[in-house]
């Protein structure tokens, strides 16, 4: 693609995002998905570790080219057929594959639940930003737990899709998506654990760059928004592998020194010294930072375009 198109179909992208919510499940591709990967997981052996491990690289690999393939070939015919047509379209399904806006509003609904004191919805919200049972949660872990999505969403909700668009389009960034979803529907411990460890592995290796990204644009936003810029270098560097995830522990991590608060997933990991109490003045710094490093990403990613176009 050409520089010029690629700003293109992201600022288009970008527009639909902030100025549309999300669609109802009954329309959104990602939900499609969703049904889809139920239905593979249906059809899964339930015995034997090496059949549920051969199906589930089969179902991941040929789900990816069920989808990917289309889109691939839909953009290329559209290029050919009018070239505002396929930036258009391309920018509508790019879209799809981050949600910025859905994310602050899915930890606002937290937030709100939570100043209400109502603990019960509170849980059943949490569960559209972590796949951990969240019923028994208390109030300090609630909060906690919208902090830790906050941070680690913004990774895997809007900047590894944009990393991966610039390096290989519309389809690279939708690819990202099917393979998150995997993670996040079968990719952990349980009755699945050997039919998601392929998926869950995968999900590691595409997320290895963008969550050590995403953490160093959570220690600049820290800086721009006054917060504790040395603490969230200094936690981050030291907490980040307290996570089982390799790759989760780089955001949480930095937010929570950022923050100078404690993020606790009880019996796996703490995060951060507790220097101040959770609360929902935590909640909003935390949205207030990931909107600032999705904007300095984005930023970031036209002006490596624009760099690019000037010097070709």
């Amino acid at each position: 693609m050409k520089a010029m198109e690629i700003i293109f179909i992201l600022l288009i992208a970008l527009a639909f995002d902030l100025a549309f919510s999300e669609p109802p499940n009954s329309w959104h591709p990602v939900a499609w998905l969703g049904k889809l990967i139920s239905l593979d997981v249906k059809w899964a052996p339930r015995r034997g570790r090496l059949r549920q491990l051969i199906y589930g690289i089969g179902m991941v690999l040929v789900t990816l080219g069920l989808i990917v393939a289309p889109v691939y070939f839909l953009l290329v015919y559209l290029k050919e057929m009018h070239s505002v047509v396929y930036v258009i379209a391309a920018g509508f399904l790019l879209k799809f594959s981050f949600s910025l806006r859905g994310l602050r509003q899915a930890v606002g609904e937290v937030k709100g639940c939570l100043a209400q004191d109502n603990l019960a919805q509170a849980c059943v919200s949490l569960r559209s930003l972590v796949s951990r049972d969240t019923s028994d949660l208390n109030q300090n872990q609630l909060a906690s737990a919208a902090v830790e999505s906050a941070a680690e969403n913004t990774c895997d909700s809007f900047i590894a899709p944009l990393f991966y668009f610039l390096l290989f389009g519309v389809p690279g960034a939708i690819a990202y998506r099917i393979v998150n979803t995997f993670d996040a529907m079968v990719g952990y411990h349980g009755e699945w654990e050997y039919l998601g460890k392929f998926a869950a592995r995968l999900d590691d290796v595409v997320n290895f760059v963008p969550a050590r990204v995403t953490g160093l644009l959570i220690v600049l936003a820290a800086w721009i928004c006054k917060k504790n810029v040395s603490q969230a270098w200094r936690i981050m560097l030291r907490d980040h592998k307290k996570t089982q995830s390799p790759n989760a522990g780089w955001t949480m991590s930095a937010i929570a020194g950022a923050l100078g608060v404690q993020l606790e997933k009880a019996g796996h990991y703490n995060l951060g010294d507790n220097h101040c109490s959770l609360s929902l003045d935590t909640i909003d710094a935390s949205l207030q930072m990931i909107m600032v490093a999705a904007v300095i990403w984005s930023l970031l990613s036209i002006l490596a375009e624009v760099i690019y176009f000037v010097a070709t």
